[in-house]
């Protein structure tokens, strides 16, 4: 009974651990919340899905080490998402406009077009898409942070870059391909 108590003590993170993973969510924390919101096209949905995988990777912190926490994280974001995905929810849906507004980027309707277009595409193909492109992780990569092969990654990217060129979101409205010569 004594052993026990000893590894579960050994497990728990300490004080120093606990700076370290506060540098690390300092460092880190927007890239995390830009992948959820990239999955969920949803600010409030991306930042509780952020917390909860960042909640259930908390005691990991010593396990996993800080070299591969990310992976570990997103691994965990990605698998969360899944899990909400499937999940059937009763809760609330806005109905209009949020009182809060930010400030507009340069080009809004070209990054809606692409939140829109996103979600058209299964979510197995939208976690691709959303390590490949917008994380900039390899093939490799991106099949460890999903637990799939890497020839899954291919096909599941190939599928969804076709679908997206055929979107009609992102189609120009002159018809062109975006004025590329």
């Amino acid at each position: 009974m004594d052993g026990s108590i000893v590894s579960e003590q050994a497990a728990a993170p300490t004080e120093t651990d606990g700076a370290s993973f506060e540098a690390f969510v300092a460092a880190r924390g927007d890239a995390l919340w830009r992948s959820a919101w990239l999955l969920t096209s949803d600010h409030q949905l991306a930042e509780d899905l952020v917390q909860t995988a960042l909640a259930k990777s908390w005691r990991a912190w010593s396990r996993v080490g800080a070299d591969s926490f990310e992976a570990y994280v997103r691994r965990v974001l990605f698998t969360t998402y899944v899990s909400w995905w499937r999940r059937k929810w009763r809760g609330e849906r806005p109905t209009a406009d949020l009182p809060e507004t930010s400030t507009p980027t340069v080009d809004t309707d070209a990054r809606n077009d692409l939140v829109a277009a996103l979600a058209t595409l299964p979510r197995g193909q939208k976690a691709v898409v959303v390590l490949r492109y917008f994380e900039d992780l390899t093939e490799q990569q991106t099949a460890d942070v999903l637990g799939i092969s890497t020839g899954t990654v291919k096909s599941q990217c190939s599928r969804a870059l076709t679908s997206l060129r055929s979107s009609p979101h992102l189609q120009q409205e002159d018809g062109t391909d975006g004025g590329q010569p």
